[in-house]
């Protein structure tokens, strides 16, 4: 991947592109059009080997197939989403490379859920297509 196209995973530039890629795609739209369960917060734990002192975390407003809006956050501000999920950053990067599905991790309890499972596993395509679409986004994490 080009190093200097890419942007550095859980940077406002990123979080902006996954906007913009997210309501640019139709099967986006589509899988989630009666998706009315509020904001999705990502958290990506601390890991100071790789010089990440603190969680990082973005809200992501998604409504009936589009994202709203999309924003950095604390920890503690991702606690008041509907739905949480946390992970450490190799398995952010994993799911974000597609070698990891969401779904999957939170079943093999590599990606902790704060929320209705239920609701969650209503929409696995949903689910499957938002990370096909931000995986498209050119990412660069800090241990590459």
């Amino acid at each position: 991947m080009n190093q200097a196209a890419s942007l550095q995973f859980l940077s406002a530039e990123w979080v902006a592109a996954c906007v913009a890629a997210i309501n640019a795609s139709e099967t986006y739209r589509v899988t989630s059009a009666d998706w009315t369960y509020g904001a999705v917060a990502l958290v990506a734990a601390a890991q100071p080997a790789l010089g990440i002192e603190r969680a990082q975390g973005v809200w992501i407003d998604l409504d009936r197939g589009m994202c709203r809006a999309a924003r950095l956050v604390s920890p503690e501000e991702a606690e008041g989403a509907p739905f949480m999920l946390t992970s450490d950053y190799a398995s952010w990067k994993q799911v974000l490379r597609k070698q990891l599905s969401p779904i999957a991790g939170i079943l093999e309890r590599r990606i902790t859920l704060t929320g209705s499972l239920p609701v969650i596993l209503r929409y696995v395509k949903s689910a499957e297509e938002l990370v096909s679409v931000v995986a498209m986004v050119p990412t660069r994490f800090v241990d590459e």
